[in-house]
């Protein structure tokens, strides 16, 4: 055993699904479903996706007949394990730009801006506490390499469209977050840090007061056109939406359609005023960093750092945790990321240790999907960015729905390049455990070798790890 994976041992909680269910206690598992059944629409997945495809279906139309059905309770996956980055972010915008032309994608980042001040809006509408905090998103650089990164990425992010962030020096950005060695960063103003449990729970409990139904307890085994089969019974709709994300991969026929990515974090114990004003972080912004295999933290609301990062990135056979249980040496390595942006903090104990899984396609773009032939649909492919991916996702879901079934006509959200697209699936065992768990351990030695040489270009093994990846 390392001596970091030692110095979060004694007392850590390891899993209990996440922190954020210690923090807020797990929820009162609803009624299984009690036997076959028929609604107008049946979600499966009772996560953001799922729980926002029902939210804004049942709002714009109150007569439909909406089952969601979740195999554990809703947020057990990485709707209630996630950072808590409600931010703008979207997987596959280069592809998309050039698969359908740089406006094209244009408007599909446009649509995510908007997207944040949509949650946050219904949020307030609904009228529960998600413990919203809107500090943006702060994404620093270390290293020469991570700065010429951090330049070309906010440029890109300006050519598509958003005036609106900032590039900032070392000086700057120190009175923001003093991160140790931090030479810059790049801020937007699109962005929130969200209490993930809060959310889902809040979402759950809208959904049902609008006259959804949602069974938990409830495994669905196989979706085919017109039904969910589940062990209890089969529940027949015109539309059936799949919105498992890193769950996809249990069900029939669809273990090499998404590949289950595994995320881990660790929560520190709350922290004093004294430590606070030496990290700074007045603003509660989410951070990240420029790394190829990246660190994201937010202040919470009590007063803690919750931080994650990669781990372990994949268990053979797409197989997911249990409970949310991590390594120890994951844990212990996170613990050095927390301690190496802040030193002032080398004597903070870790409280909590959990692991989740995020749905990544092979060619890492999120999708959204109605098939009119059989009336399947599907969303996710989110990458790690799906607290605010989800939202944008189910109101597009909506919106397909609604088209297909003549209720409205075209809208602003069919027409994004995401919808519809078609991607090839993973590689069969061994060859996606050996390409993904080789992939992450070329990251972090290009992390490593930046860090050493102090050389201002990116590392070529990053390069090599980008094209096992099909991210180029």
């Amino acid at each position: 055993m390392s001596s970091s994976a030692s110095g979060v041992v004694d007392g850590v909680v390891n899993g209990g699904i996440s922190f954020w269910y210690a923090d807020d206690g797990l929820p009162a598992v609803r009624e299984p479903l009690a036997g076959d059944a028929s609604a107008d629409v049946v979600i499966v997945g009772g996560g953001y996706t799922g729980l926002w495809t029902a939210y804004y279906l049942k709002k714009a139309a109150p007569f439909l007949r909406i089952t969601v059905l979740e195999q554990r309770f809703c947020g057990y996956g990485a709707s209630g394990r996630n950072g808590g980055w409600l931010y703008n972010g979207i997987a596959g915008r280069d592809r998309y730009a050039k698969l359908h032309g740089h406006e094209a994608a244009v408007r599909l980042q446009r649509a995510m801006n908007d997207t944040v001040d949509e949650v946050v809006r219904a949020v307030a509408e609904e009228g529960f506490d998600a413990g919203v905090h809107r500090g943006g998103v702060l994404e620093v650089a270390r290293t020469p390499a991570q700065l010429s990164r951090l330049k070309d990425f906010h440029a890109h992010e300006l050519s598509y469209g958003e005036r609106d962030r900032e590039l900032y020096g070392a000086r700057e950005t120190a009175e923001r977050v003093r991160v140790a060695g931090a030479v810059g960063s790049s801020w937007t103003p699109h962005g929130a840090r969200v209490h993930p449990v809060k959310l889902v729970k809040g979402l759950a409990a809208a959904v049902e007061v609008l006259g959804v139904e949602i069974r938990e307890a409830t495994p669905v085994t196989e979706i085919l056109p017109g039904r969910a089969v589940t062990p209890y019974g089969t529940v027949r709709a015109p539309y059936v939406l799949r919105c498992t994300e890193g769950f996809t991969a249990a069900l029939k026929g669809e273990r090499r359609t998404w590949l289950p990515m595994n995320s881990s974090m660790i929560a520190t114990e709350p922290l004093t005023d004294e430590q606070w004003a030496a990290v700074g972080w007045s603003g509660r912004e989410a951070l990240g960093d420029m790394a190829h295999a990246y660190m994201y933290a937010q202040r919470t609301a009590d007063g803690r750092i919750a931080l994650g990062g990669r781990g372990v990135p994949y268990r053979f056979g797409s197989r997911t945790d249990n409970d949310g249980r991590t390594q120890l040496e994951t844990a212990g390595a996170l613990r050095e990321i927390l301690v190496g942006f802040f030193p002032a903090l080398a004597g903070v104990r870790v409280e909590h240790a959990w692991s989740g899984v995020l749905g990544v396609p092979r060619d890492w773009c999120a999708t959204v999907t109605l098939d009119r032939a059989t009336g399947l649909g599907w969303a996710g492919g989110y990458v790690g960015s799906g607290v605010a991916t989800a939202n944008l996702a189910a109101r597009t879901l909506r919106d397909l729905v609604r088209l297909d079934s003549g209720q409205e006509g075209r809208t602003d959200l069919t027409d994004l390049p995401w919808v519809g697209h078609k991607v090839r699936r993973w590689e069969p065992e061994p060859l996606r455990w050996l390409g993904v768990r080789g992939m992450y351990a070329t990251y972090r030695a290009a992390d490593r070798r930046e860090t050493e040489r102090h050389a201002a270009g990116s590392s070529r093994l990053a390069r090599v790890a980008d094209r096992v990846a099909g991210r180029h």
